[in-house]
């Protein structure tokens, strides 16, 4: 099942049960590079506005999800530069109050096992803000409430992401 279709099937559970799940309220923002701290901070807007600390970052081989989770960790007013956690799965970082920041890319992953044993549902369910590049490697580890995102690189060379 991909990304796509897990969050279709999320948001048909949470009408049958009344709940709300927080990718069925709908975002998008179209920007340009030199906008992407505007973007980051939409973005942080909306998931404090959902409640969720988990976004699933969603995007082909260069479309910006490291430099996106860049300018996210600035908007969380951290001193921390990101780097892409392509080999160490996991990277940890500091926002403003110095809680922790986690970004995984799980890219490399074999499987939801292997992303078991990298612990990166540590990660996922410690309340603390968590973004994860290429989420669809283990979608099933992802909590019910995450936000997932999708960058696309347009024809003028802006990007839209959308949930």
């Amino acid at each position: 099942m991909d990304v796509g279709t897990l969050q279709q099937q999320r948001c048909k559970n949470a009408q049958i049960h009344q709940n709300t799940f927080l990718s069925c309220t709908a975002m998008q923002t179209i920007f340009h590079l030199s906008e992407i701290p505007k973007a980051a901070d939409t973005l942080l807007a909306y998931a404090k506005e959902q409640s969720s600390r988990v976004i699933a970052l969603n995007g082909q081989m260069g479309a910006g999800k490291t430099t996106f989770t860049a300018a996210f960790l600035k908007a969380l007013g951290s001193k921390d530069i990101a780097n892409s956690p392509t080999f160490s799965i996991i990277n940890q970082y500091r926002d403003s109050t110095g809680k922790p920041v986690y970004h995984m890319d799980w890219y490399r992953l074999r499987d939801e096992e292997e992303a078991l044993q990298a612990g990166v549902e540590d990660c996922l369910y410690s309340g603390y803000w968590c973004l994860v590049e290429w989420p669809e490697k283990a979608e099933r580890l992802l909590p019910e409430n995450t936000i997932i995102v999708h960058l696309t690189t347009n024809e003028d060379g802006s990007r839209t992401l959308s949930t």
